[in-house]
């Protein structure tokens, strides 16, 4: 409680609520062309779960909904395409796989940054839930363009570019 002369003022915390989470929902478009896989993913999870808003609510879904175009074509640094995998379990006894990236690229080019971003958001049901907002395609083209999509913040795509060390 602040006193203001003779007029008492309670300042209390805003919090959204459940209502107002859809009011302002934007699309984004990212052109992954030539861009680092882990700078693209961060951008992407961060405008999902809505961080880069000032009405972030970690309890809510908040965020915005993001298009990946040319996810084929996303850089990995350095030998990460013959080094990583992807790993699954059947459940049953010598259900363990392993699929190396380069695999991976060319069967299912989307599941490389739909993999990146799902890592970076939440373990539970509000986290599937972002997820389903992001829409990657392998290509250049995607059959949103009836919901405006924008590019997403210039100057942090611009960062996230092909790395200059490799």
């Amino acid at each position: 409680m602040v006193l203001e002369g003779a007029i008492t003022v309670e300042r209390r915390t805003w919090s959204p609520k459940g209502h107002e989470a859809h009011l302002d929902r934007k699309w984004y478009i990212v052109d992954a062309e030539g861009k680092t896989l882990g700078r693209v993913a961060s951008l992407v999870a961060q405008a999902i779960r809505g961080k880069n808003k000032p009405t972030f609510s970690p309890h809510m879904d908040m965020g915005d909904f993001v298009i990946v175009v040319n996810a084929e074509k996303v850089v990995l640094t350095g030998k990460k395409e013959t080094q990583k995998f992807y790993y699954r379990h059947s459940g049953y006894p010598g259900g363990f796989r392993r699929t190396s990236v380069k695999d991976v690229r060319q069967r299912h080019p989307t599941r490389i940054v739909e993999a990146a971003v799902r890592g970076m958001l939440p373990k539970n049901t509000l986290g599937e839930q972002q997820l389903k907002k992001m829409k990657v395609y392998a290509g250049p083209t995607h059959p949103h363009a009836s919901q405006q999509p924008q590019p997403l913040s210039e100057e942090l795509l611009e960062r996230a570019g092909a790395n200059r060390h490799a």
